[in-house]
């Protein structure tokens, strides 16, 4: 496993991470999140991300159980959640969004349903338009002080966003966030390649990305069509097959299907393909992997060993068949 310092961070994280979004609660259960976990935690992984909106709650406590059936030392691994959505289906107005009331409660809640004394990683999940920006800043500092949280982040923030959030936290000597948690694959680049180019030395931004492989579209395992079973027939998420189906998703299916050639060539998986990509931006800290089944973790781990592999002119091969890098793009 390859460790990346978080930004600018003294904290180091493991290069692939494991995230509980999709599967715990819905499709897993305790000893099942376990043996994920662990295949995740023996393979070098220090990082387990979750959320307050996953499965309602759900999932933190899923997660919360199996590390504590797992028993590892607490110092050995880094754990989060994140604020904004609440954990209750009909979310009254002080269960959800980033006011103080609610990001503080809500981090009690996270360290009850993960039984853990502390958060290392706390995300505000998206910006709340609603909530001055001076509260949140403030609200995560206070947390920060009472040893509550150790490092906060954003998800989903604007460049400009971070910056005024990190102007705030200068100006009134309070903590600024650490991390951005964004959405960063093949298909979606301008956000990480470009609008935060500059944010990675001037104010030390780390990044834990997640959707290396584009909600599954990126395995490859829809190169033929859509398959029963998938997380696209799964009820709740017809929005993810209508996207799959449209004009634009089905013109990235043929590029998906040279991508594909091309990790057979070099005697890999498209699946790991696309994690050893997004692995070679240096501004990624760690790509958050998923998994439904062990199987899955283990298939994951090895796209460290696919990097060596991504040459100046395989990088150009895989540019060729994308034909979308940004405008302005920060990394070689």
């Amino acid at each position: 496993m390859e460790y990346r310092r978080l930004g600018k961070s003294g904290l180091k994280v493991s290069a692939l991470s494991f995230g509980s979004w999709v599967t715990f609660g819905n499709q897993m259960n305790v000893d099942q999140a376990l043996k994920s976990m662990t295949a995740a935690y023996d393979a070098g992984v220090n990082f387990f991300d979750n959320a307050e909106v996953y499965a309602h709650g759900q999932s933190e406590i899923i997660m919360g159980q199996a590390l504590k059936k797992a028993g590892w030392r607490r110092d050995s691994y880094i754990i989060s959640s994140k604020v904004m959505f609440g954990s209750i289906a009909d979310a009254q107005p002080t269960q959800r969004g980033l006011s103080r009331k609610h990001i503080v409660e809500a981090c009690h809640q996270a360290m009850e349903r993960l039984q853990v004394d502390y958060l290392d990683l706390y995300f505000c999940h998206r910006p709340d338009p609603e909530v001055p920006m001076e509260e949140v800043v403030w609200s995560m500092t206070n947390l920060i002080q009472q040893g509550k949280v150790l490092y906060w982040g954003t998800s989903e923030w604007s460049a400009q966003q971070l910056m005024e959030a990190y102007s705030i936290a200068r100006q009134y000597n309070l903590i600024p966030p650490t991390m951005e948690q964004p959405q960063y694959h093949m298909f979606h680049r301008r956000t990480m390649e470009v609008e935060y180019a500059r944010l990675y030395e001037a104010i030390g931004l780390g990044t834990t990305i997640w959707s290396p492989l584009a909600s599954g579209f990126l395995t490859g395992k829809y190169n033929d069509g859509i398959l029963e079973g998938t997380r696209v027939s799964l009820a709740g998420y017809e929005w993810l097959r209508e996207m799959f189906e449209s004009e634009e998703w089905q013109q990235r299916l043929v590029i998906v299907r040279q991508l594909t050639k091309l990790a057979e060539e070099l005697g890999t998986t498209m699946a790991r393909l696309a994690i050893a990509w997004c692995l070679k931006n240096p501004n990624v800290s760690t790509v958050i992997t998923g998994a439904s089944r062990v199987e899955q973790v283990h298939d994951n781990m090895k796209a460290l060993d696919v990097m060596p592999q991504l040459t100046d002119e395989v990088m150009e091969r895989i540019e060729g068949l994308l034909n979308n890098k940004p405008e302005g793009m920060s990394f070689q």
